[in-house]
């Protein structure tokens, strides 16, 4: 009989990628409790699916960590509750630091007074602003041009330094633009609001929307549409099992990218969604957003070489395949 795997505490646990990472969790064995306040959480997915223990609090809860801490023996924490759009993060900054920052330093000051030293962390390529180089590798620089990025980058060098002076090990994870869902169509993406391209696609040909937008046909791209390293989510979720595990062996604290190395326009993503659902969708061309980048492809060389990872779902045809299966079930 193989040990029993020990107790891991998910944060954000009910929501998009953290709900992906505790199915992969307990399918690896360990044993799951999320924390997640539910303000973009799905608790009826965790009740019926994911069927582990939910505990609905705030990781800005410092009494609540104590108590979890006090009663629970986890031996690391995963960390995905953060607030992610982008432009909200730009006209309501405080939301973003006070949650994403405040929040997670909390979190990290009760781990260690319950003397837990291991942490994955769910980052975000937007830490490394517009790219000088594509693909982009882990030791380019970070120069965020939002807030939401500028807060990533902040846990990310509050761990840098919580590492040297209190021992934290940590692997921090910069996503690309994770999509998709779970094959087996038992999860998937629904955000309010729903700011993904694929989604607003799906929904677009659902009819739940009059149409899809493309702001900028006039980038230098093949089809002059920006274009975007899709990573799907389920190979996201075993990226942090394999993170959580390198921990766990007593690894040192790292920073690895999670994509698939290689981009689709927003045409290519467009088209492939017509293929998948046979449907036309209707299209509405509008002007550049500000800020947008014309490309962004990480490289994924490092989480290979030292994790073993790999994309089991690298085609853009695959990714929208498993996102339509879960948004015909969703959107009934």
């Amino acid at each position: 009989m193989s040990p029993q795997k020990p107790s891991i505490l998910v944060t954000g646990g009910a929501g998009y990628i953290g709900s992906h990472t505790v199915l992969a969790l307990k399918q690896a064995g360990y044993d799951v409790v999320i924390l997640d306040n539910l303000v973009y959480g799905h608790r009826e997915l965790v009740e019926q699916v994911l069927q582990v223990e939910l505990v609905v609090g705030d990781t800005n809860d410092r009494p609540l960590l104590d108590e979890l801490f006090k009663t629970r023996n986890f031996a690391a924490v995963m960390h995905f509750s953060a607030y992610a759009y982008v432009g909200e993060s730009v006209t309501d900054p405080a939301k973003y630091y006070r949650n994403n920052v405040v929040g997670t330093l909390t979190l990290l000051e009760a781990m260690l007074a319950a003397s837990i030293h291991k942490f994955v962390f769910s980052s975000t390529c937007a830490t490394y602003g517009v790219p000088e180089v594509v693909p982009i590798p882990e030791d380019h620089p970070q120069d965020p041009i939002n807030p939401y990025g500028a807060t990533k980058l902040m846990v990310e060098r509050i761990l840098a330094d919580f590492d040297v002076a209190y021992n934290l090990k940590s692997v921090r994870f910069r996503y690309f633009n994770a999509a998709g869902a779970n094959p087996d169509g038992l999860l998937g993406e629904d955000h309010n609001p729903e700011t993904h391209l694929i989604p607003l696609i799906l929904l677009t040909a659902l009819g739940k929307r009059e149409s899809i937008s493309i702001f900028g046909t006039d980038y230098p791209t093949p089809d002059g549409t920006c274009i975007r390293d899709y990573i799907h989510v389920n190979d996201l979720a075993d990226a942090h099992v394999l993170g959580l595990e390198y921990l766990l062996e007593g690894g040192d604290s790292e920073v690895f990218n999670l994509g698939n190395g290689n981009g689709f326009s927003v045409r290519e993503v467009i088209a492939a969604a017509e293929s998948v659902t046979g449907l036309s969708i209707p299209v509405q061309e509008c002007d550049r957003r500000p800020g947008d980048p014309p490309v962004l492809i990480g490289s994924s060389e490092k989480a290979r070489k030292i994790l073993g990872w790999r994309s089991q779902y690298p085609a853009i045809q695959d990714i929208v395949t498993h996102a339509w299966q879960w948004h015909q079930k969703r959107h009934k």
